[in-house]
């Protein structure tokens, strides 16, 4: 009985073996090769900068009241959206 559990497990080694060298699970799922991604443009650097400084930019003047209109709820849902997207796109930089 003791060989023919080294037999399966022999045969369970050599299974591994051929997966791992075809990109095969063990379970039999093939994967498909990873894709490597080059380096971010470099307007994403700037996109990032420019959206988090006018986002901050624009909350802090609404605040002070200057823009026209007053002090609006408006300007600051911009403001906000305008930091969103600058976090948004870092988290996307490579």
């Amino acid at each position: 009985m003791s060989e023919r559990r080294a037999r399966v497990e022999r045969k369970r080694e050599m299974q591994k073996k051929r997966a791992a060298n075809r990109g095969v699970t063990p379970t039999g799922r093939v994967q498909a090769p990873l894709r490597r991604k080059g380096p971010s443009p470099r307007w994403m650097l700037y996109l990032i900068f420019a959206s988090l400084a006018l986002g901050f930019l624009l909350i802090f003047i609404n605040y002070l009241g200057v823009l026209p209109g007053g002090a609006s709820n408006w300007y600051l849902l911009v403001g906000i959206v305008l930091l969103a997207v600058g976090f948004y796109v870092a988290t996307k930089y490579r």
